[in-house]
């Protein structure tokens, strides 16, 4: 019982991710609150290395913590299975950005930007980094 209430706790008081889908609102949101946009490009349930980055990176109370205090968070997932496909119109919001921000098609990629949708830096899965080096090499992006 004792454990229960200490992860109800814990749960209560941890950040929880809010990811946009809608590159507008993101911006919106972006230039109201003046933090850096992340637009994440993922392939959810087929692309290892996504699926390794968000466990790693983005699922961690560290991120969420640091998310909160300084990104809006933009995610653009192409997944592959039927059961988790996306409707149309978002399949083609992500198709945009992806021509814009990602003409390479690199799974995963995470791209800053400003609230204009400039381009300020990118990183992808590196399997040796933890939370705490991810975000100091995010400072360089986001001065």
């Amino acid at each position: 019982m004792k454990n229960l209430i200490l992860l109800s706790l814990f749960l209560s008081i941890a950040p929880e991710l809010n990811w946009k889908t809608d590159f507008q609102e993101a911006k919106d949101l972006s230039k109201a609150s003046d933090k850096k946009i992340l637009l994440v490009f993922s392939g959810s349930d087929w692309c290892k290395p996504c699926i390794q980055l968000h466990r790693s990176l983005f699922e961690t109370d560290e991120f969420a913590a640091y998310a909160e205090a300084n990104l809006v968070l933009l995610k653009a997932d192409f997944p592959s299975q039927k059961k988790n496909q996306l409707s149309k119109e978002q399949t083609i919001k992500n198709e945009e950005l992806a021509s814009k921000y990602n003409p390479n098609g690199e799974f995963p990629l995470a791209v800053f930007l400003n609230n204009e949708g400039k381009v300020l830096g990118s990183f992808g899965f590196d399997k040796a980094k933890t939370p705490a080096a991810y975000i100091k090499e995010f400072e360089k992006y986001l001065k």
